[in-house]
């Protein structure tokens, strides 16, 4: 079930709201913002963020009014909000800085939501993080941004000037990889494996795993190479999770995108290309979804029971539930529901019973199959434990099922 967040500003009262939060800049320009923070000697935040990001929301109304996280920034910062999309319902001030937010996206490279900028005294760009999180964890992140020794763009620039040492590149990665920096991310990464003597060690293996994206990474060779060997170390099948992942995002995915294409075919390709690396299980996941998209129920049908044969006890509680919920909505098979029940039911397991969309998956489940006072139990269960703006839906489906409809 989606969930919908309405958020009320309430204009009178931002002022006595804000008095032990996170304080930021009204009525300044960019050229005043920065002149400011100049005059304060303090570093600069910019908080990019766009209307109808939801992270976006949570930041600004439970993170920033935080009295610890106020206490941090507006010590050591001059914090200013820069909306990056535009709306009929902007503001004056929102509409000024329409200019800058353009010009900022394209020299600073902002393509993710909420990204905060985070600029010297002096107006240069040292440091950046991108995606909100809780307050100890974003304090952290952005105490990060007051030491040349863990800033950005200041180990960046180092890293141009000099010959970086291993611990340095392989800083510069993990850093790269927290700006979103993938193309650096790569390369650090990538020159940071190449300093390494023996590669199979668990810290350097377990590093390798984590940036190895392309068939381009010096990682994919490694674990194409000498699977067994690389999971001795990081457990059985981690080299092909990694390996069949890559493969289908570059052989597979952008190629089931053009008209007419057809899966089997992509795959047998894949497969003759890459011939020692096992694709099966994600390939016919693939199916599953395509056939759940077309609403190609006769084939989904086998398939998801196929799937779940081989691989069920792989699955998550999360794609329990998706296979179950569809199985409701469109399979009529007793035994393909009585299957779809099982399912359901592990993810109500796994979960303790409290995740109540999976427990009205069940109830549903279990009314479709003559259940009913299970169903009613179930769906009850399901009902005292969702939020307040959805219990009016599980309402319905309990009187519902009450009634004997």
């Amino acid at each position: 079930m989606k969930k919908l967040f309405l958020i009320f500003l309430l204009l009178p009262f931002i002022g006595s709201a804000q008095v032990k939060g996170t304080h930021f800049e009204h009525g300044l320009s960019w050229q005043q913002v920065k002149e400011k923070a100049k005059k304060e000697n303090k570093f600069l935040l910019v908080d990019c963020f766009t209307t109808w990001c939801g992270p976006c929301k949570y930041m600004a109304s439970t993170i920033f009014p935080q009295e610890k996280v106020g206490e941090f920034f507006n010590k050591n910062f001059v914090n200013v909000k820069v909306q990056f999309d535009q709306t009929k319902n902007d503001s004056e001030e929102v509409k000024s800085w329409y200019a800058d937010a353009k010009s900022m996206s394209k020299e600073f490279k902002v393509n993710a939501y909420p990204t905060f900028l985070i600029f010297s005294p002096q107006g240069e760009l040292v440091h950046r993080i991108v995606g909100g999180g809780e307050a100890d964890e974003f304090i952290a992140r952005a105490q990060m941004a007051l030491n040349p020794e863990t800033q950005y763009y200041t180990l960046l620039k180092k890293s141009e000037s000099g010959n970086p040492t291993p611990e340095t590149l392989k800083q510069l990665a993990v850093s790269a990889e927290a700006a979103y920096d993938e193309e650096n991310s790569e390369k650090f990464a990538n020159a940071y494996i190449d300093t390494q003597k023996d590669l199979y060690t668990k810290e350097n293996l377990e590093f390798i795993s984590r940036y190895t994206r392309s068939t381009k990474s010096k990682g994919f060779e490694l674990m194409l190479k000498d699977p067994e060997k690389t999971d001795a170390i990081l457990g059985k099948g981690k080299s092909n999770k990694i390996l069949s992942t890559i493969i289908l995002e570059e052989n597979i995915y952008p190629a089931l995108r053009k008209p007419n294409a057809n899966i089997d075919s992509l795959a047998a390709s894949a497969r003759a290309k890459y011939p020692t690396v096992d694709i099966s299980e994600p390939v016919d996941l693939m199916k599953i979804q395509i056939f759940q998209s077309e609403k190609k129920w006769d084939k989904f049908q086998p398939a998801v029971l196929s799937y779940m044969k081989k691989y069920g006890t792989e699955v998550t509680a999360e794609m329990l539930n998706s296979f179950a919920w569809t199985v409701f909505e469109n399979c009529k098979d007793p035994d393909c529901i009585a299957e779809a029940l099982s399912w359901s039911k592990r993810s109500v397991d796994e979960t303790q019973s409290k995740e109540p969309s999976y427990l009205d998956t069940y109830a549903n489940l279990l009314y479709k199959l003559g259940k009913k006072d299970q169903a009613i139990a179930m769906q009850q269960k399901a009902v005292d434990l969702v939020a307040a703006e959805n219990k009016a839906q599980y309402q319905v489906t309990l009187e519902k099922m009450k009634k004997g409809k």
